[in-house]
């Protein structure tokens, strides 16, 4: 069996602080997927670069304090990509891959457009250059699993008050067609393929009670080619501890590095 993680954690110090790591430790994942590392290099300790003992890769922002991704994995990768090769993108850290045999594992963080127009068009034009590259790892024959926040709310089951959230980022008709397009290619939403009513929150605004009333969006997901996604087993949302605004979000899939 293969247990993997994603998780945006909202500042990997934060967490750490609330007790992300040991949690890490007690959830037997094999590969953990995480997002805004909101941290440089040298701003990560020992354990936030290899916690027990697992291999660690990251993708750092250049702006300090700003998302970043990183791969942590219980062996070492064959082989490492770091950043898609596109400046303009790669200047933020959004894009991690790590090779282990047959199966490709990455840790993507999709842009927010809510702050502004301006990101909101940042967003868009990362639509517009991850599509083709998504085609291109679907392409390859090898098992690919993408894992993260995409920042997309797909369907009104993902998100609790969807009709008050149709003209807002996150839910907007071209996001939402976008995302549809990525599933008609082949890529597969291994949560709702397991749990096809089941909501699956793993985002809640810090605005109001969002979190305690469960007003929550599923913006994380793990997206797999077929081969792949037909070995996930069960899917489940860390929800026991709170160490950022997202959930932790384990698939198990019935394969192995």
């Amino acid at each position: 069996m293969l247990r993997v993680m994603s998780a945006n954690l909202n500042g990997i110090r934060s967490a750490a602080n609330k007790g992300f790591l040991d949690y890490l430790a007690r959830s037997a994942a094999d590969i953990v997927c995480v997002q805004e590392l909101k941290a440089q290099e040298q701003d990560m300790s020992a354990d936030m670069k290899n916690p027990h003992g697992m291999h660690g890769i990251w993708h750092c922002a250049d702006k300090r304090g700003y998302s970043g991704v990183a791969i942590y994995s219980r062996r070492a990768p064959d082989a490492v990509q770091i950043g898609l090769g596109l400046p303009e993108f790669d200047a933020e850290g959004r894009f991690l891959r790590a090779d282990f045999g047959d199966l490709s594992v990455i840790s993507l963080y999709l842009p927010s457009g809510s702050s502004s127009d301006e990101r909101q068009n940042v967003k868009y034009a990362f639509l517009d250059a991850f599509f083709p590259l998504l085609e291109d790892l679907r392409e390859t024959g090898r098992k690919v699993l993408v894992c993260g926040d995409w920042n997309i709310a797909h369907q009104n089951i993902d998100l609790k008050n969807w009709k008050g959230n149709l003209k807002n980022s996150g839910f907007l008709p071209e996001e939402r067609a976008w995302l549809s397009r990525v599933l008609e290619s082949g890529w597969v939403d291994v949560w709702r393929s397991l749990y096809p009513d089941v909501p699956g929150y793993t985002w809640w605004s810090n605005r109001g009670q969002a979190y305690a009333k469960d007003v929550g969006w599923r913006i994380d997901y793990h997206m797999a080619t077929p081969e792949l996604a037909r070995t996930a087993q069960a899917a489940s949302i860390y929800k026991d501890e709170k160490f950022s605004d997202h959930a932790p979000l384990l698939v198990d899939y019935s394969c192995s590095i």
